[in-house]
C-alpha cells in the first residue's frame, strides 16, 4: 500500500471526552503516524500519515470518535508527511 498523509479538522462535542487519547491509542493500532491537538476554536486538528488502508480507517474511526463524542462535521484535506510516531500536541 502506498502511504498517503491528511490533515483533518473535526468539529461537534469533541474536546474533554478523551478525543486526543482515544485518537493517539487507535493511530498505534493502525500503525499511523502523526499529532492530533485541540484548538481553541473547540475543534480537535490531526495530521495522520500512513499506509492508506491504515489512514483511511482512522479518518473513518475520526468521523464517530470515542462513545461521549459527538462529531458534527470533519474536513479532511491532502496532509503533510514525514512523520514519525504519533503524538498528542499542546492547544493551539
Amino acid at each position: 500500500m502506498p502511504a498517503i498523509a491528511r490533515h483533518l479538522i473535526v468539529e461537534g462535542l469533541v474536546q474533554g471526552v478523551g478525543f486526543r487519547y482515544a485518537m493517539a491509542a487507535e493511530a498505534a493500532t493502525l500503525g499511523v503516524a502523526g499529532w492530533v491537538r485541540n484548538r481553541r476554536d473547540g475543534s480537535v486538528e490531526a495530521m495522520l500519515e500512513g499506509d492508506e488502508e491504515a489512514v483511511i480507517a482512522l479518518v473513518a474511526w475520526a468521523r464517530r470518535g470515542p462513545r461521549l463524542a459527538r462529531v458534527d462535521r470533519i474536513r479532511v484535506e491532502i496532509g503533510e508527511s514525514g512523520w514519525r510516531g504519533f503524538e498528542q500536541r499542546p492547544t493551539a
